[in-house]
């Protein structure tokens, strides 16, 4: 009888998510949330590394798989082409490992999936530790066709990011969609101090400039297993993220209006802003999400928070409010680099979709706002036809709004201004890339 040999519990783990995503559609950071409970932090983060990094890179994966096979790749079981895109990615793009060690423990993850393909998996992954760097170095992303290949995105992304920021800047900005996101937080004002909170992480961390909210976490922390999440006093949120109710910037005893308000990092960030005084009404249009709101708006001890489940295109009869942020569904294709799978599900007929269904929504929360009321427009992606173009074609349309400059009390903006509004860009900005523009009524 055949006796197994040890896979490290990351290992383990990564091929569980990896899997899940590619075999079952699963959602990488939901896959990993219950694949990876229970955990030590230390193998944590390698699951982590290991699954994301595989998702990430999968069209450069299979390109080298596909070179170094004798078989197309679809005539593989599935399990098995998971097996061989851990060990490639772990080879080519992660290392910290010895090659042995990693081409071992894919043989005997193979072993688990397949036994027959065990020999297949074994060949593969020691001609790609001989053979790969070099493949790799061979791929010229000069072209959007070359980059798409190089650093594993659809073609099509590849082109529209060529088309309206330059082949200079979209090959950069490729270059580090694959990379960790930042990791931050929003300290909770209603519940604590930035400074307590730095001193009680078990990681070092940094002030996030201009947010004096916020903290940039220099090493790996598992949030929703912390004491200060549970007590409220956290919340995981990008600088990006917690720019958008800086720059909307409601007072105390305000009337504020928050449109497509899940999952309530915004929501609940407005109401520290407001020293948990005035009334914020957050709509979310699904029952399910809508539920989730009001348990971070309970978690987060922002009782001035009311939330109502609803359609955000809708007009309103409550009006007029203070303030409004129009935050609406949006192709996310900023956030690729905490959304590992998101670069396969996004399809581009959707953001003409998105870009109708957003100008709704802008032009419903518009009619809410109280003269000389303050809207911003928030939308994590960065593609021209869901920021720009909407808020352009919204000015065009209201000419009673004027577009502001995103700066206020200081605030120094991350980014630069494209024409109405501003464009993070997680190269340049080291954040997420948000689209956010400013308009007031008069």
């Amino acid at each position: 009888m055949q006796t197994r040999g040890r896979v490290s519990p990351a290992r383990s783990c990564a091929l569980r998510v990896v899997r899940r995503v590619f075999e079952e559609d699963a959602y990488a950071d939901r896959a990993f949330a219950a694949e990876a409970a229970g955990l030590q932090a230390r193998d944590r983060a390698l699951a982590m590394a290991l699954s994301y990094g595989t998702v990430q890179r999968r069209a450069t994966l299979d390109h080298v798989a596909a070179a170094a096979l004798d078989r197309p790749l679809g005539q593989l079981d599935a399990a098995v082409l998971a097996v061989l895109r851990l060990g490639l990615y772990e080879l080519l793009y992660l290392g910290g490992s010895a090659r042995h060690a990693t081409v071992n423990e894919g043989v005997e993850l193979a072993k688990r999936v397949s036994p027959r393909a065990a020999g297949l998996v074994n060949a593969v992954l020691r001609r790609a530790a001989r053979e790969g760097p070099g493949m790799l170095a061979q791929l010229d992303d000069s072209t959007p066709e070359g980059a798409a290949l190089r650093h594993s995105v659809p073609g099509w992304l590849a082109g529209q990011w060529w088309r309206e920021l330059g082949g200079e800047m979209a090959r950069e900005l490729l270059r580090v969609v694959n990379e960790p996101a930042e990791s931050a937080l929003r300290v909770n004002s209603l519940a604590a101090a930035p400074t307590d909170v730095a001193a009680t992480l078990p990681v070092p961390s940094r002030p996030a400039a201009g947010l004096p909210e916020g903290l940039v976490l220099e090493g790996p922390f598992d949030v929703q297993a912390s004491e200060l999440w549970r007590a409220g006093a956290i919340q995981p949120q990008s600088r990006a993220s917690m720019l958008v109710s800086r720059i909307l910037a409601p007072r105390p005893g305000q009337r504020v209006l928050d449109l497509c308000a899940a999952p309530g990092g915004k929501t609940t960030h407005l109401a520290a802003l407001m020293e948990n005084r005035g009334e914020i009404v957050a709509v979310e249009r699904h029952p399910g999400r809508a539920a989730a709101l009001e348990r971070t708006v309970t978690r987060m001890r922002t009782s001035c928070v009311r939330v109502e489940v609803g359609d955000a295109a809708a007009g309103r009869a409550d009006g007029p409010f203070d303030c409004v942020l129009v935050d609406p569904p949006c192709s996310g294709l900023g956030t690729l680099q905490s959304r590992p799978d998101l670069r396969w599900r996004a399809r581009p007929e959707a953001i003409g979709e998105l870009a109708s269904l957003q100008t709704e929504i802008l032009a419903a929360g518009a009619g809410a706002l109280a003269p000389g009321g303050t809207l911003v427009y928030s939308v994590c992606t960065i593609s021209r036809a869901e920021g720009r173009d909407v808020v352009q074609r919204f000015l065009t349309g209201h000419p009673e709004f004027d577009d502001e400059e995103g700066r206020r009390d200081g605030l120094e903006m991350l980014g630069v201004r494209s024409g109405a509004g501003v464009q993070l860009l997680p190269h340049r900005d080291g954040t997420d890339g948000f689209f956010i523009a400013r308009l007031r009524r008069r």
